[in-house]
């Protein structure tokens, strides 16, 4: 038997490189959308890191350049700390408080009473004893006279009286009248209105200003109350010192 008919007679897949081919781009065409998904897939993701990259690139040179800032500012400040260290500590200079000048038409006699003063020889004579004693005693009776002439403050208070009447027929011009009758050393009044109270009456509100040495509010009040024909009651509204 020859080779030719020994190979007819074996059972042999003579094309089976082509049935490769065929089965290789069947595969091929059946995976290829998911491939390309896979590789667009991959490629995005290739360039969000890229751009995070960027970002932290970015990111960085700013902390770089806020380092450096907070360096030279750390810099400046131990430079001014060493001047400081060795420059020497400010001296205190005294303050002379200049006394204050009188204008007063009597100036140039204190003057001349203090250069007496400095002329006082303490351990002089007894006539110079005796000089010294003479002006102080004089300036002590000036001083006196000089206070005894300034007048005394007078305390004095603001009151609001409230005078109520009887009835709704009771005449409160003759009741205001009556209320202002009442003079009295330290005794000045003010003004006054009427206010309602209710069923048509009305009270006499009235200011008037006490000095309180000479007026206290029961004299005031023991004073109004006299005009019983007119008069009710009488009630102190308000009371300020002055």
């Amino acid at each position: 038997m020859s080779g030719l008919q020994c190979l007819t007679s074996e059972n042999i897949w003579f094309d089976k490189h082509r049935y490769d081919e065929a089965e290789k781009r069947f595969y091929e065409g059946a995976n290829g959308p998911a491939v390309q998904q896979q590789q667009s897939s991959s490629h995005g993701g290739d360039q969000e890191l890229v751009v995070r990259m960027r970002s932290l690139e970015v990111e960085n040179q700013t902390l770089h350049k806020v380092v450096e800032t907070l360096r030279a500012t750390l810099q400046k400040l131990e430079v001014r700390v060493a001047v400081l260290e060795k420059s020497p500590a400010p001296t205190a200079v005294p303050c002379t408080k200049a006394a204050p000048v009188k204008q007063a038409e009597n100036g140039n006699a204190a003057a001349a009473a203090d250069d007496d003063d400095d002329d006082i020889d303490l351990f002089g004579s007894d006539e110079d004893d005796e000089e010294a004693s003479r002006i102080k005693q004089e300036r002590l009776d000036a001083y006196a006279a000089k206070k005894s002439k300034k007048p005394a403050l007078i305390a004095k208070s603001s009151i609001l009286l409230d005078v109520k009447p009887w009835d709704d027929e009771t005449d409160m011009a003759k009741l205001e009248e009556c209320v202002r009758s009442v003079q009295m050393d330290g005794l000045l009044w003010g003004a006054s209105k009427l206010v309602p109270v209710g069923y048509g009456i009305k009270k006499l509100q009235i200011n008037c200003v006490v000095e309180d040495d000479k007026v206290g509010t029961d004299l005031l009040e023991e004073e109004i109350m006299k005009f019983e024909d007119y008069i009710q009651s009488m009630d102190v509204a308000a009371f300020n010192k002055i």
